[in-house]
């Protein structure tokens, strides 16, 4: 099989597809405390096993998925990426808010490799913005911009989909319907991570699950396992 390669040059073939941390450790200065992410973590995510990660607010979550994305380092290990990894949904690097829906959308589609004229006509069809498409992003609301930043993730094909909570939502029911319809469709040929603080959201998309607390991962078999523990760390 030819080997293929990501935006970030690394090649794809027939090695195991995953996101992997090595002894990864992550932490920053609040202004009042010494905030740790992750401390020395192990965990790996297979192609094929989507992952729910249940984590209280504030422990980290938005970095644990910019770590996996590649769009944070960490301090101390090595985060391995050998799939086609989406950028975070709702996060908008790379694209420019002076110009217009189909500007960004058919310069993410050569950055990507793809079919300009397929990324734009998706991303306008699934949008539905009407006229809205053809003006700067930065004259959006918090909603279009979130819808328009899904539809260019969906318009991408990745291995493996990122999704935090903590990312702005869309409340278009239309939208919505159509997006979360493609998104299961995709899923089953590719892998969602998505992180939470509710286990209700993990349900639709994940049966393995993990807890991030206090700067470790455990790892689980299913939701129910890492739920119980969950909860019992929320009432301890």
């Amino acid at each position: 099989m030819a080997r293929r390669s990501g935006p970030n040059g690394r090649a794809f073939g027939k090695g195991r597809q995953v996101i992997e941390f090595e002894n990864v450790s992550k932490s920053f200065w609040t202004g009042k405390q010494h905030k740790v992410i992750l401390d020395h973590a192990s965990f790996r995510v297979d192609v094929g096993r989507s992952l729910g990660i249940l984590a209280p607010n504030g422990t980290g979550k938005t970095t644990l998925i910019n770590m996996m994305a590649g769009l944070e380092k960490p301090d101390e290990g090595k985060v391995v990426r050998t799939s086609r990894i989406s950028f975070p949904l709702g996060f908008m690097g790379g694209v420019v808010t002076k110009h217009t829906a189909t500007e960004n959308a058919r310069y993410i589609a050569r950055l990507y490799g793809l079919d300009p004229d397929y990324v734009e006509g998706f991303c306008r069809w699934l949008c539905s913005i009407d006229e809205y498409f053809d003006m700067p992003l930065g004259t959006y609301s918090q909603g279009m911009r979130a819808r328009f930043s899904f539809a260019l993730m969906l318009a991408l094909e990745f291995d493996i989909y990122l999704i935090d909570e903590g990312m702005p939502a869309t409340t278009d029911v239309e939208f919505n319907r159509k997006a979360g319809s493609i998104l299961r469709e995709r899923l089953k040929n590719a892998t969602v991570v998505i992180v939470s603080h509710q286990a209700q959201t993990l349900e639709k998309f994940c049966r393995q699950a993990a807890v991030l607390r206090h700067g470790r991962i455990h790892m689980f078999d299913t939701l129910q396992e890492a739920k119980r523990l969950y909860d019992y760390e929320a009432q301890g």
